[in-house]
């Protein structure tokens, strides 16, 4: 019998089974009030999770989805500025270009943000600005709410991309200043992919353009998800909305508060056994941007080729994150995000380190001891 792989990547992540069995029930009717009650469950938790009273829909489609919906509602025609440090605010910036006057504000992968450029952005009159809160092409987080009181002091539109954070790390929208936060359901919320949730603040609904898209009009999924029973405006991925609900509950069940504990605790103990093992952490952090607390990006040593590691990785049933584009065989990421917890990640440091000696490089120390100790 084949055995299922690890995915310790930085999403997708591994499904629960209570998650997984919330999709094999039979159909139900999505204008229903079963269908209803269990948009409003994901609703209420998430919301938690996003620190935000704001409006809060789901859309039947990936991450990206949800950062498109964001751009075409409120930055059609606009100055937008992107803040851009990896290879997901690279994404934002590129969908921001087809609906309006984008300008990147650009720093080298996995470096800290310029904030003074964005500032300069501001002066000249940007009216929305997009911003990845925790960049996992190269293990970043950045400083939303430093961002989000540039946007306030000139009234801009603050639009954040969370979907590898939040769910696992500390996010306060509102705090901070967000006007659309976005995530995803196969990250931090350990649901299946295929579902982007979006939060809406009363300025973005002042602000919405006249000419929304049609499948991705936010003002329409509000209006639906106002009405009793909860609905969305077209047809949504009904088993997927199930699964989403069960995943919500855990973190209820679970505490929010400690499920963030977790997700910390997890990140420093791989950032341990990197350090232990003699790797670099690839990220250049300051006294604003820190490690992410979801995904752990490694330099590999000289002589230390991708696919060979990683694949032996991979032989002894789990699967580890390289290196994206121009950093492909430059950096290793290491996922710690979902349901998983020390077990999961003491096998994972174990396979990597098992994996860095067959490629010829000997780790100055045990990191699976070091990550133990943490874990502990």
């Amino acid at each position: 019998m084949e055995k299922e792989l690890l995915l310790m990547m930085p999403g997708p992540v591994p499904i629960p089974e209570r998650v997984r069995l919330a999709m094999s029930r039979q159909a139900i009717n999505h204008r229903s009030a079963e269908f209803g009650a269990a948009y409003a469950d994901c609703v209420r938790v998430l919301k938690t999770a996003f620190g935000t009273t704001n409006d809060l829909v789901v859309i039947s489609g990936s991450g990206t989805a949800g950062m498109e919906a964001a751009i075409a509602n409120v930055a059609r025609d606009k100055k937008i500025a992107c803040l851009v440090n990896g290879k997901f605010g690279e994404r934002l910036y590129k969908i921001s270009q087809r609906y309006g006057q984008a300008t990147e504000i650009k720093s080298e992968w996995g470096t800290p943000l310029n904030l003074d450029a964005l500032r300069a952005q501001l002066e000249a009159g940007a009216q929305v600005v997009t911003l990845i809160h925790n960049e996992t092409s190269v293990g970043i987080k950045n400083p939303a709410e430093e961002v989000g009181r540039l946007c306030r002091k000139h009234d801009a539109l603050f639009l954040m991309d969370g979907i590898t954070s939040i769910g696992g790390d500390t996010v306060e929208a509102d705090k901070w200043g967000v006007d659309i936060a976005i995530t995803g359901s196969q990250k931090c919320l350990a649901a299946p992919a295929g579902l982007a949730m979006v939060s809406v603040s009363s300025r973005a609904c002042e602000r919405m353009t006249k000419n929304p898209p049609f499948y991705l009009d936010l003002a329409a999924y509000r209006k639906s998800a106002s009405g009793t029973p909860m609905e969305t405006p077209y047809t949504p991925a009904v088993p997927l909305f199930l699964a989403l609900r069960e995943a919500c509950l855990l973190i209820d069940e679970e505490g929010l508060p400690a499920r963030i504990a977790r997700h910390q605790k997890m990140a420093k103990a791989v950032q341990a056994a990197a350090k232990e093992w003699g790797l670099s952490l690839f990220p250049k952090i300051d006294a604003l941007h820190n490690y992410s607390s979801t995904v752990t990006a490694m330099e590999y040593p000289a002589g230390v080729k991708d696919d060979d590691m990683r694949g032996i990785v991979k032989k002894m049933g789990i699967v580890i994150a390289g290196g994206q584009d121009h950093l492909k065989g430059k950096i290793f990421r290491i996922g710690s995000m979902g349901a998983v917890s020390a077990p999961e990640i003491l096998a994972t440091l174990a396979a990597t380190q098992h994996a860095l000696k067959k490629c010829g490089y000997t780790p100055k120390g045990c990191g699976v001891g070091a990550a133990a100790e943490v874990l502990g």
